[in-house]
């Protein structure tokens, strides 16, 4: 064995060993009176694997944070690595490049083409990474999320939570590394909203990707193991749950 080390002494880099690695983030934007700055010297890591909830009060930068965690947003200071990419040196092609091929999305407000049927929502992540085979998965795991009869649909023929499951559905077909979600059951009633949580943790556990949300629901954010909780754009002490 002490051979076979000696042989191949590469080892896998620092950074792959976390799904997100954050580092002094700060935001600003200008303003005629100044600048006004939303994230001040953020900093921490997320192990493969977390469930993470960011949580906060209304303006405390919660969403800003999600932004530059999947690269949708660049920040004014430091950096975040993203399953070990380093969005903050990539121009906006090669940050679409890593959302493509890491990162999933669930919106409050769902974010389906209305154009599209439900299966054409789902294929579409798959068609766009480039894959030859973009249905049998996205039929796939559109029956996992109970809606293998509502294929042909349009997003105007479904309620808010058959919405929000096929949301789900296209999030999860692409495997992504990590997965991001902005208030998930913001626009769904408590019942139809408790049930898309059970789905997003099973769906998650399952696939054993890195769940990072934010949310106002208490109970939404429970669920997650940890929770990093801003106040003014500043990171408080992260709180870890009993699993």
């Amino acid at each position: 064995m002490t051979h076979d080390r000696a042989m191949h002494p590469q080892v896998q880099p620092e950074p792959q060993r976390w799904a997100l690695q954050v580092s002094d983030l700060g935001k600003r934007v200008p303003l005629p009176s100044g600048a006004l700055t939303i994230l001040d010297g953020v900093g921490f890591s997320i192990a493969h694997g977390d469930t993470v909830a960011i949580v906060g009060a209304s303006g405390s930068g919660k969403s800003t944070l999600l932004s530059l965690l999947a690269g949708l947003d660049t920040p004014s200071s430091g950096s975040v690595l993203l399953d070990g990419a380093p969005l903050s040196a990539l121009d906006e092609d090669g940050r679409a490049r890593v959302r493509g091929e890491k990162v999933g999305f669930v919106f409050q407000s769902f974010q389906l083409l209305p154009s599209l049927t439900a299966l054409e929502n789902v294929m579409l992540p798959l068609e766009l990474r480039g894959d030859a085979d973009v249905e049998t998965p996205a039929r796939a795991i559109l029956d996992k999320v109970g809606l293998g009869e509502r294929l042909g649909h349009y997003p105007r023929q479904l309620s808010g939570g058959e919405q929000q499951r096929v949301a789900l559905a296209r999030a999860f077909v692409t495997r992504p590394a990590v997965l991001f979600a902005d208030e998930p059951t913001g626009n769904l009633d408590t019942r139809t909203g408790q049930a898309i949580v059970e789905l997003l943790f099973s769906l998650n556990a399952e696939a054993g990707t890195t769940l990072v949300l934010v949310t106002h629901d208490e109970r939404l954010a429970a669920r997650c193991g940890r929770r990093l909780r801003l106040d003014g754009g500043r990171l408080m002490t992260g709180e870890r749950h009993a699993p």
